[in-house]
């Protein structure tokens, strides 16, 4: 049974845990603010980008594009979206649970990992993984998209991908996300995306407007599932060290119980003693 020094060693311990929990929940719930406003002020542009995408495939079906090309699928890459860092439950292991499924077994699918949760768990577990991309989850600007989109739309124009699918976390409240996946390449669906497309005029050319916009959409696609990642990472991580520090809270609660009655005990016993050793003086 551990004595009253051990009982306090624990208490300083937990509370000292207690305040590195809640200063985290505090900094993800800062942050949660600002990423949920970015997420939502990039949704208009992307939503207007899809739009035009949408009137220029409805108007010109002719028109080409590499990353329109469908072809028969023969490699497929998966973007998982994913953190750079823990203590944010499972927010993580639900990306990666949406994938593996999809690629166990299968020789044809690879990886590119952006996060190093997601890295290191199929690096360990022998998944080819292409490329990676770390050190920004929480904080993704738009030229870490642009770079991803690069890098994604040159393996498929060169046929190195046939299929490229996209997953990660869309944020709804700060406890609630869902992992979901969507195919990223080809841009297969984008002319059904607008029932009633805008009747637009394209200067120079639509063949020109194309070849700028759909490298565009591609880029915004990726932003926007980066930022809704980046609020889902922080929305998960501020409800974790919320439960940490309650759950830190009820142990102090039970252990402070414990000392007490200790020592109370400790008390009694030397009263006790002190009415013992008086009776036997008499």
């Amino acid at each position: 049974m551990p004595n009253a020094q051990d009982i306090r060693r624990r208490i300083k311990s937990v509370k000292n845990i207690e305040q590195i929990t809640k200063a985290m929940k505090m900094v993800a719930a800062a942050r949660l603010r600002r990423a949920q406003e970015k997420a939502a002020a990039s949704l208009p542009y992307t939503q207007k980008v899809r739009e035009v995408l949408a009137s220029v495939a409805s108007h010109a079906s002719d028109l080409s594009h590499p990353l329109l090309e469908v072809r028969e699928v023969k490699n497929i890459a998966y973007l998982v979206l994913s953190a750079d860092k823990g203590l944010a439950g499972a927010y993580s292991s639900n990306v990666i649970k949406e994938v593996v499924p999809r690629i166990a077994g299968r020789k044809n699918s690879s990886v590119i990992a952006v996060g190093r949760k997601a890295r290191d768990y199929f690096k360990r577990r022998g998944y080819r993984i292409d490329e990676e991309f770390t050190g920004f989850s929480e904080k993704p600007t738009l030229q870490h998209a642009i770079n991803i989109a690069r890098s994604v739309g040159e393996g498929f124009k060169n046929g190195r991908y046939d299929e490229i699918h996209l997953v990660y976390t869309v944020f709804h409240s700060a406890i609630t996300q869902k992992a979901t996946s969507v195919k990223l390449l080809p841009i297969e669906d984008v002319a059904a995306a607008d029932a009633n497309p805008s009747d637009y005029i394209f200067e120079p050319s639509a063949e020109e407007v194309l070849s700028h916009l759909v490298p565009q959409y591609l880029e915004t696609t990726i932003y926007g599932a980066l930022l809704q990642a980046s609020a889902s990472e922080l929305g998960a991580r501020m409800t974790a060290m919320g439960s940490a520090t309650d759950n830190a809270e009820e142990l102090i609660a039970k252990l402070v119980l414990n000392y007490n009655k200790i020592r109370q005990a400790a008390i009694t016993r030397e009263i006790t003693e002190i009415v013992g050793g008086a009776d036997a003086l008499k």
